[in-house]
C-alpha cells in the first residue's frame, strides 16, 4: 500500500493545478483544466488542456503533465491532481486514467474545483481491470480469467 501524501504536499499540488489552469489555451471549449502531478522523485509538474481546431489532436491537462515528467526522465506517479473551475470537481477521461496507468497504477487521484467539494480516490477504482506494461511483458505470470 502506498504510504499517506503529506497535506503540505497535497496542497502544494492543489496551487499548481490552479495556476497550471491559467495557461490553458482553450479558445474552443472554454474549459480550462489544470493538474499537477507528484512524481516518484517528489517533484511536481504541472499541465494545462492545450486545444486545436482539429478536435482530435487536443490534449488533456494530465496527459501535458505526465508527457512533460517522462520528458524530464520521470517514470513513476504518485498522485494527480486535476482542478477545474467548475462547482463540482472533474475526474480525468479515459484516455487520461489509461496514460495515469502507465506510471502511476496505484495512484492517488484528487479532483478540485471551485467550491469546497472535491473528490479523493485511486486510479484502480478509476480504472479496475487496466490495460498495462505487464500485459505486455513477455512470459507475464499473469493469468487472465475467462468469463463464460
Amino acid at each position: 500500500m502506498q504510504k499517506p501524501i503529506p497535506a503540505s504536499t497535497l496542497r502544494r499540488l492543489e496551487r499548481a493545478a490552479r495556476v497550471a489552469a491559467k495557461s490553458s489555451y482553450s479558445p474552443y471549449s472554454k474549459f480550462r483544466v489544470g493538474t499537477a502531478i507528484l512524481t516518484g522523485s517528489g517533484k511536481i509538474y504541472p499541465g494545462c488542456n492545450v486545444e486545436n481546431a482539429s478536435y482530435g489532436l487536443c490534449n488533456c491537462a494530465e496527459r501535458t503533465a505526465i508527457f512533460t515528467a517522462a520528458t524530464a526522465g520521470e517514470r513513476k506517479i504518485e498522485a494527480v491532481v486535476v482542478y477545474t473551475p467548475t462547482a463540482t470537481p472533474t475526474m480525468p477521461c479515459g484516455a487520461c486514467r489509461q496514460v495515469i496507468n502507465e506510471f502511476g497504477p496505484r495512484a492517488v487521484v484528487i479532483g478540485v474545483c471551485d467550491s469546497a467539494q472535491r473528490i479523493e480516490t485511486t486510479l484502480p477504482a478509476l480504472l479496475s481491470e487496466a490495460f498495462g506494461p505487464e500485459n505486455l511483458i513477455k512470459g507475464s505470470s499473469r493469468r487472465v480469467r475467462r468469463v463464460r
